[in-house]
């Protein structure tokens, strides 16, 4: 089964094609520009060094969030319109166990958090049981000390991993204490559309799948302008 798979939910934009769980191809950038300008000429790109046409394509895999809304939009409505115009099934991968994902199998706790600003962050924990991946809580937006809190409660070494972590890495390291804890190597760090297949793969074989109209993308929390809008029109409205 070809597999193509999206990544878009934050500075990186990543795309990878998969035959199964194997990684045939994956192009990654980490650099602000927007997603509606890189995605489509990366797929195309890739797919022709590869000389492979999208309509061999058999599963789209796309990370469904959290995490940028405009990012999330971007990836969601391209793997909804190619596998409309397709007719094959979407893997909505959640991003934050996509990330876990890029680390090896491990006894440590993995702690993948991405950046939702207002020094917050999209965060959850997972460990290795069996060699498969286990989420220990819901995706959730939480601050740096409410993060290592729930970390503390494990007695465990812990491996950051996100911009979330990079852009808060200073708290991070007072709070944490004598806990002991490492991150992620730099190329394991941020998103990967790799990722992003080999999950959506896991997902195909428990017939976890949804069509063009039932995927849709999983902000968590309202978008900044939505919050910006009820703060302004807070107590206008008639009770």
């Amino acid at each position: 089964m070809k597999i193509l798979a999206i990544e878009t939910s934050g500075l990186v934009s990543s795309v990878a094609l998969a035959e199964d769980d194997s990684i045939i191809a994956e192009f990654s950038t980490n650099f602000k520009m927007t997603h509606s300008v890189t995605l489509m000429p990366m797929i195309e790109n890739m797919l022709n060094i590869l000389k492979i046409s999208i309509k061999n394509v058999e599963l789209i895999a796309v990370s469904k969030g959290p995490g940028s809304f405009t990012g999330l939009r971007i990836g969601s409505s391209t793997a909804k319109g190619i596998a409309m115009a397709l007719n094959i099934p979407i893997a909505s991968v959640p991003t934050l166990e996509a990330m876990a994902l890029n680390i090896e199998r491990t006894d440590c706790l993995i702690c993948p958090m991405i950046d939702a600003r207002r020094k917050q962050s999209y965060t959850n924990l997972y460990e290795y049981k069996n060699d498969k991946i286990i989420e220990l809580y819901k995706d959730d937006v939480l601050d740096v000390k409410e993060i290592v809190d729930r970390i503390k409660k494990h007695n465990k070494k812990v491996i950051f991993l996100g911009d979330g972590f990079l852009v808060n890495k200073k708290e991070i390291e007072e709070l944490m204490g004598n806990t002991f804890w490492t991150s992620a190597k730099s190329q394991n760090r941020m998103q990967r559309a790799s990722s992003v297949a080999v999950l959506g793969f896991q997902y195909f074989k428990e017939n976890r799948l949804d069509n063009h109209l039932e995927h849709e993308p999983v902000y968590l929390r309202k978008s900044q302008a939505e919050r910006e809008y009820d703060e302004k029109n807070a107590g206008n409205f008639l009770a």
